[in-house]
């Protein structure tokens, strides 16, 4: 992927994973950079346990991966920094 997509699916992944894990967010900043982080992660394990890239580009897989991934980063973000799920 190309630095503009990344950037692009990053930030619409780190939105919607800031809505799917409510409690104590992040600002929007903190979002689109876990989601870029997670668009990687979200690569590397699609590749790890299904031996395909999934990460291709401008598309609606890769947004799902991406969220996926992001999901998990915001996940053991939470379990390192102590931040607890408010509500």
């Amino acid at each position: 992927m190309g630095l503009f997509t990344t950037l692009i699916i990053g930030a619409l992944a780190g939105w919607i994973t800031g809505l799917v894990m409510r409690g104590a967010g992040y600002s929007w900043i903190v979002n689109v950079a876990l989601g870029i982080v997670g668009s990687l992660v979200g690569g590397w394990l699609t590749s790890i346990f299904l031996g395909v890239n999934l990460v291709t580009g401008l598309n609606l897989t890769t947004l799902v991966v991406s969220v996926i991934g992001a999901i998990i980063v915001v996940a053991i973000s939470r379990l390192v920094t102590g931040r607890r799920v408010r509500g």
